[in-house]
């Protein structure tokens, strides 16, 4: 049985960041008003990718109870940077952009090995189109629905033991999607959604300090950047948009969408409300 991990959290996004150094972007989804009450507290998560979880942050990290990670990065960032999970963590892969063939939300290795370019390729809005397609792609790449529904129903399954975190590289796109799309099922309200999703903005991007320092001086700036290491509301407006013209609701992306039935819809919210 999924564990309901009792911390006083409250609902407010910044104070449900996880503060442990090396796993960045990491925060509890529980605390939530929902629909049928409130989103329960340290039984999911989402954060970046878990590559450099340390030695001396291990132990912070295995007293979240997390038990499975599900892995939402394509098979070669899951091989260019492998998890460090502790020992008893299960890792699930599920490829979200498997079916696309250029996606900026998993280029962003591009920025350390030339800024330069990076931000040329990326200047003058391309930035922001580029993310919003991303994020209609989030919604009708036929991989992208099939790790999703993987996703749920990996989430929802019984004999699931411990809580579950959900992560890509930065986990602030796929994620980002599977975060939204979660709490918008569960009943959360669209202010909510969106400031979650926001926060990755606050928790994530002084990660990247010290690649914007470098880019700096190599005469980027970056303003140019800040599109592509953050969010911008646009970004989850686009994959909600086409997930109304494909599926007209929530409900309709995970059952028409995902091929969830009506009794895999019901686990879900009774897993996590």
């Amino acid at each position: 049985m999924v564990e309901q991990r009792e911390a006083d959290r409250p609902s407010d996004p910044s104070d449900r960041t996880v503060p442990i150094a090396s796993a960045p972007n990491l925060r509890d989804l529980g605390g939530l008003p929902a629909e049928n009450g409130q989103i329960r507290r340290g039984v999911v998560y989402r954060s970046a990718g878990l590559g450099s979880l340390s030695d001396a942050d291990e132990p912070l990290f295995a007293a979240l109870g997390i038990r499975t990670v599900f892995d939402l990065r394509t098979a070669e960032e899951t091989v260019t940077v492998p998890d460090r999970l502790p020992e008893a963590v299960r890792s699930v892969e599920l490829d979200v952009l498997a079916d696309s063939s250029v996606s900026v939300a998993a280029r962003l290795g591009d920025l350390s090995a030339d800024p330069r370019a990076f931000a040329d390729a990326l200047s003058g809005g391309r930035a922001e189109r580029l993310f919003e397609d991303t994020y209609r792609d989030l919604i009708r790449l036929p991989s992208a629905l099939v790790a999703y529904r993987d996703l749920y129903l990996g989430l929802a399954d019984a004999a699931r033991d411990g809580a579950a975190l959900f992560h890509c590289t930065t986990g602030k796109d796929r994620t980002g999607w599977a975060a939204a799309s979660l709490l918008t099922l569960l009943g959360v309200d669209a202010d909510s959604v969106y400031q979650d999703y926001l926060q990755t903005n606050t928790d994530l991007l002084p990660v990247f300090e010290p690649a914007l320092r470098r880019a700096e001086a190599l005469g980027v700036d970056r303003e140019t950047l800040l599109p592509v290491l953050g969010v911008r509301e646009s970004y989850l407006q686009a994959a909600f948009a086409q997930m109304t013209e494909r599926y007209g609701t929530i409900d309709g992306y995970v059952t028409d969408g995902l091929g969830l039935s009506a009794a895999d819809v019901d686990r879900v919210r009774r897993v996590f409300t």
